[in-house]
């Protein structure tokens, strides 16, 4: 089921970025651009560890984002070992529309559910997720 819900979620952004003519992102992208959107300057550890995604998948998904010209890296000063991800003047234009999906994503999730509902769907997905990792 939980793969099944992943599937239609993912069509569903894909549509909707569609829409804004944006068709050469995945979902997974988004995952990336929403952390980056939080803060603007992440090591790929953190963006790891925030996405619950490997070092190497995230490299991958980050160097896609570089080429679309979203995403910057760069070295740290301190430790050449660590490489920040960071976003381009670009990257932070798509800002209102990745909210404006992501607004619109949880409204069709959410959509016949009750607020208790959406509460104790919220505490158990969160109790599965920690049982996982």
């Amino acid at each position: 089921m939980i793969s099944k819900i992943r599937e239609n979620a993912n069509k569903f952004i894909l549509a909707d970025l569609a829409q804004h003519g944006i068709t050469n992102l995945a979902p997974s992208h988004g995952d990336i651009l929403a952390c980056l959107y939080q803060k603007e300057r992440v090591t790929m550890k953190e963006i790891a560890d925030a996405i619950h995604r490997t070092k190497p998948t995230v490299t991958v998904l980050v160097n896609k984002l570089a080429e679309l010209g979203l995403v910057r890296k760069a070295q740290a000063a301190e430790d050449s070992r660590v490489i920040y991800a960071e976003l381009t003047c670009k990257g932070k234009e798509l800002q209102k529309i990745f909210e404006k999906i992501s607004e619109d994503l949880m409204q069709q999730v959410f959509r016949d559910m009750t607020q208790e509902e959406i509460k104790k769907l919220e505490s158990s997905l969160q109790k599965i997720l920690a049982n996982l990792e």
